[in-house]
């Protein structure tokens, strides 16, 4: 089992951006260049890197996703207290 996983995110308020900012990604646009312009999160300074973490560092609708995507693969639109995170795990 993974203890660490590497993952970026861009944070959003609502649904409908995370879904628009989805489909730019898919389309072309590179993570880390969304990230930086769109992401509301502090990390978005570093192209939304968020670093290693292990389970219990990320709230748990975050973790579930997180932990399951394969390396290099974007999540869909995940909803927090925080908003709604698109996740890409890198490592």
């Amino acid at each position: 089992m993974v203890q660490k996983i590497k993952c970026s995110h861009i944070l959003v308020e609502k649904q409908s951006q995370a879904l628009q900012i989805l489909e730019e990604i898919k389309n072309g646009k590179k993570f880390g260049a969304a990230a930086k312009e769109i992401s509301s999160c502090p990390s978005s300074k570093k192209e939304g890197d968020l670093g290693y973490f292990t389970k219990g560092m990320m709230v748990k609708e975050f973790e579930d996703v997180a932990f399951n995507l394969e390396i290099g693969e974007v999540s869909a639109p995940v909803k927090t207290q925080f908003g709604y995170h698109i996740i890409k795990r890198l490592g």
